[in-house]
């Protein structure tokens, strides 16, 4: 965080890119970041295991920042300044200068993909799922897990940020790979206290065996009874078959010997790619179930996207003056980080033991209630931050090239940041918790990846919006000041207000009917319990 919340003005400011071209940089950068959360899952589950990806990870990262503070001290790496009192115009950055940053940049994504992957299963893992006292114990843990990295962006957008406006970018970088360094040292020297789980291969490997094996018997006729389909786990560690998505129930109907492969011994085993077992399926039904609550949440982090980017451009162009002191733009985004801290400690201090004393068993809002509130904050903070732009843009029309910045104050933008900070507080845990508990107990890491996609999409749907509509119209210019930035904030708060529509739909069909809810606890206890 500490890198991407200043990084739009480093590329505006020192390499000279066009507003929309840099806001893009930063986002498809944040995205390739949480898409290799996916490969990072995938190499935690079928070779390295989720401490060593942490620790080879983590390492990656380090090296990444480390070549980024180099590269950020070298002139020859960046464009000559210009600006008042410059010999010539702006030049923008060479292909070159570019790609040396981009080298950096994508090793600092790689190595956040392999750590995000796996650091909250791995976190999860340290807790015993069958002693109710740490099962209650894990339900607070994704509450300060965020917490704790709330904290780190807190310290990331104040004393970093400051830090790269003051002294040297090469130093706020070069004390990031220090932090790194001291982490990864930390973290290695509980080694021998940490719970280990193994893995039961790659989780993508096992769906892709029952996507083939159903689509190769789609001619098939299917069996009447649940009790003809084929199951190779012991009764106690079977999931039970469901009704839905009957289509995939193909990969477990028994075809003879054309479903077996010789086995080590000379003896015929089932091929998993012809043949799998209930269990398995429904493994993947429980991950299919989960599509249209992912689906629905990407449009959130498009607009997150929108907070570390053009509303960190807004800052750069208004008064940031308290008293002497200028605040950085980027730091800005303390609001927002606020926003997040405040929000989780009234909700987890206040809310829920509220919730406990009313309402006898509730534990406060349901991951799908949080998931909604958030995006509902969403839509506020768009709709204020469009008001917000309107007005100082209005203050720009009047003050062209009169002040060296608007005499508007900076702390207009308040209001978006808070409220989709409280909005990020909601939705990430929200989704967090979503994904890994309604996710297959072996598939903890993949959710966990898929979960990260939603904010990758996200940024990538960003990126994809901001080159569609400066193509199409003229509300992005190379500069703020001569854009229409309030009318694209308009369309996101009303493609937001269909998603929250569409969000509604797929909860009400992901939650079970009002009469199986009682059961529905024991029901995806037993199913994580037996996968």
């Amino acid at each position: 965080m500490g890198i991407a919340v200043n990084l739009v003005t480093y590329l505006t400011g020192t390499m000279h890119l066009p507003s929309a071209a840099a806001a893009n940089v930063v986002t498809d950068f944040m995205g390739t970041s949480f898409l290799l959360c996916l490969l990072g899952g995938f190499l935690a589950d079928s070779f390295l295991g989720r401490y060593l990806t942490i620790a080879i990870f983590a390492l990656v990262q380090a090296i990444g920042t480390g070549l980024l503070a180099v590269s950020t001290e070298v002139r020859q790496l960046r464009p000559p300044p210009c600006g008042p009192g410059a010999a010539g115009p702006c030049e923008q950055a060479t292909g070159l200068q570019m790609s040396v940053l981009y080298v950096c940049l994508y090793l600092i994504a790689l190595g956040t993909g392999g750590l995000k992957s796996s650091v909250s299963g791995f976190g999860t893992d340290q807790f015993d799922e069958r002693d109710a006292r740490e099962r209650a114990a894990m339900g607070l843990f994704f509450n300060r897990f965020f917490f704790f990295i709330s904290v780190g962006t807190l310290l990331a957008v104040t004393i970093l940020v400051y830090v790269q406006d003051h002294v040297g970018r090469s130093w706020a970088y070069g004390i990031c790979t220090g932090a790194m360094l001291v982490a990864i040292a930390v973290f290695l020297s509980g080694t021998r206290r940490y719970r280990y789980k193994r893995g039961s291969g790659s989780p993508i490997v096992q769906i892709l065996q029952v996507l083939v094996a159903a689509a190769q018997k789609r001619s098939i006729k299917q069996p009447l009874t649940a009790s003809a389909l084929y199951e190779d786990r012991p009764e106690h560690a079977r999931i039970p078959h469901t009704a839905q998505f009957p289509c995939l129930d193909r990969a477990a109907v028994m075809a003879g010997d054309d479903d077996n492969e010789v086995g080590r011994d000379g003896r015929p085993v089932p091929n998993p790619w012809k043949l799998c077992s209930v269990s398995r399926v429904e493994e993947v039904k429980m991950v299919a179930r989960l599509m249209p609550v992912w689906a629905t949440t990407i449009l959130f982090w498009t607009i997150y996207a929108q907070m570390i980017t053009f509303s960190v451009e807004q800052a750069t162009t208004m008064d940031r003056r308290m008293g002497r002191f200028e605040i950085p733009a980027a730091s800005l985004t303390v609001f927002f980080v606020g926003a997040i801290m405040l929000t989780l400690a009234v909700y987890d201090r206040v809310f829920v033991p509220l919730c406990r004393s009313l309402m006898t068993g509730r534990q406060g809002l349901t991951n799908l209630e949080k998931i909604g509130m958030g995006l509902v904050l969403s839509i506020a903070g768009m709709a204020a931050a469009a008001i917000c732009e309107k007005k100082r843009l209005a203050v720009a029309a009047t003050a062209a090239g009169q002040h060296e910045s608007l005499p508007i104050s900076v702390f207009m933008l308040t209001p978006q940041f808070l409220l989709v900070g409280a909005g990020e507080a909601f939705i990430y845990t929200g989704q967090l918790d979503f994904f890994i508990t309604r996710s297959p107990k072996g598939m903890k890491t993949m959710s966990t990846g898929l979960f990260l996609t939603t904010l990758s999409l996200g940024f990538f749907l960003s990126s994809a919006l901001v080159s569609l509509v400066k193509g199409c119209t003229t509300w992005l210019g190379d500069t703020i000041n001569h854009s229409r930035l309030d009318y694209f904030y308009w369309l996101l708060a009303v493609l937001s207000v269909v998603n929250l529509v569409a969000y509604l739909v797929c909860a009400m069909w992901t939650t079970p009917p009002a009469s199986s809810q009682a059961e529905q606890p024991q029901i995806a206890m037993t199913a994580d319990e037996k996968c």
